[in-house]
């Protein structure tokens, strides 16, 4: 299988070889979740992938409690996830979660009671960490403030508390124990296959090491194995390519529109071998130093730029920084798709404007 049949068939399952008609809900469980550092990102994802969609389709979810923003899940960030789902993969998540406390923290983590810990946090939230950590401290004195914190990052599974902010949520937000929160207990016997078929709906055809470097689970190949029954392989080089036997392969050259994706997007961040997506020579442009990853735009299907929106009182701008010099159908294209992404994020602007940064 070439890259570039590779590429249409990550779109096809990304949802941007065309806008779908599906619920968000649907759409965020196709994507196995939405990457969601920043709390505007899971919006823009949704915008670009999905026909009519609003802000509050989103947000009125999250006040639901039918989607959850939830850190230490997938390679232990935050996600914007179903609730569904959150109940199924925080569960396979912990042995990461574990062993990334550990070693992080190393003896400054040693000695902790989590039971304790955890039982002590509870009767505290909702609450934000800078609230919540000066509360550990005088509780647990001997150990370091930063450990606690993270202690109850890591083993109490948590969720944050939506609010009436323009994105559904401030900057700081608050955090509330999970199942306390959604009414039902987070399960706790959970084995990685059925989020490898997940995966795979979501970004194969893949390696176990692409699915490692999504999910931040080691050792996946034996599960892997242990599917081939069930899954079909294909040949890229050297490398072998697991799949779901009736997931979308689109033809190689199936036409795919200018897209623009969100910061820490996980098209961008799915695979381990990411040149079905981006150039290896544009790579690095993605990422700043203080690891932020830039949010791009596609052009035929692979990243050929990135965005960045500017506001100065009423007008609204969006600089493009092409990698490449852009032909003019294509710069066209992506003026017409960026100014529905500045009346869609800038909605209370008069004046929208796109130029090259």
């Amino acid at each position: 299988m070439d890259l570039r049949a590779q590429n249409r068939a990550t779109l096809a399952r990304q949802l941007l070889l065309t806008r779908a008609k599906l619920s968000p809900v649907a759409a965020i469980e196709q994507l196995v979740g939405l990457q969601a550092q920043l709390a505007r990102p899971p919006f823009v994802g949704l915008w670009t992938r999905l026909a009519r969609f609003r802000r509050a389709d989103l947000s009125d979810l999250l006040h639901a409690k039918q989607v959850v923003r939830a850190p230490m899940i997938l390679r232990g960030t935050v996600h914007v996830v179903s609730a569904a789902d959150f109940l199924a993969w925080r569960p396979v998540m912990q042995p990461m979660l574990s062993a990334s406390y550990a070693s992080l923290l190393k003896e400054r983590g040693a000695g902790i009671d989590f039971a304790k810990l955890a039982a002590f946090a509870r009767t505290k939230l909702p609450a934000t960490f800078e609230e919540l950590r000066p509360l550990l401290a005088k509780k647990f004195p001997k150990h370091d403030e930063r450990a606690l914190g993270y202690a109850v990052r890591s083993y109490l599974p948590l969720v944050q508390v939506p609010t009436a902010d323009r994105w559904a949520f401030p900057g700081n937000a608050a955090f509330a124990a999970a199942d306390t929160w959604l009414g039902c207990d987070v399960g706790s016997d959970a084995t990685p296959h059925a989020l490898i078929r997940r995966y795979l709906a979501a970004f194969g055809p893949a390696t176990p090491r692409d699915a490692q470097t999504w999910s931040g689970l080691r050792d996946l190949k034996p599960a892997f194995d242990a599917m081939r029954g069930e899954l079909v392989t294909f040949k890229d080089g050297n490398r072998e390519l697991f799949d779901l036997p009736a997931a979308p392969r689109p033809p190689a050259d199936t036409p795919a529109p200018v897209r623009f994706l969100p910061d820490f997007d996980n098209l961008v961040l799915g695979h381990d071998d990411r040149s079905r997506i981006v150039a290896d020579e544009h790579r690095a442009k993605l990422t700043t130093k203080n690891l932020q990853v830039k949010a791009t735009f596609l052009v035929d299907g692979f990243v050929a730029g990135t965005w960045t929106i500017e506001r100065t009182k009423a007008r609204a701008s969006l600089l493009l920084a092409p990698f490449v010099r852009l032909a003019k159908p294509v710069r066209a294209a992506l003026d017409e798709e960026g100014d529905a992404l500045l009346r869609f994020v800038e909605d209370d602007a008069t004046a929208f404007e796109i130029r090259t940064a």
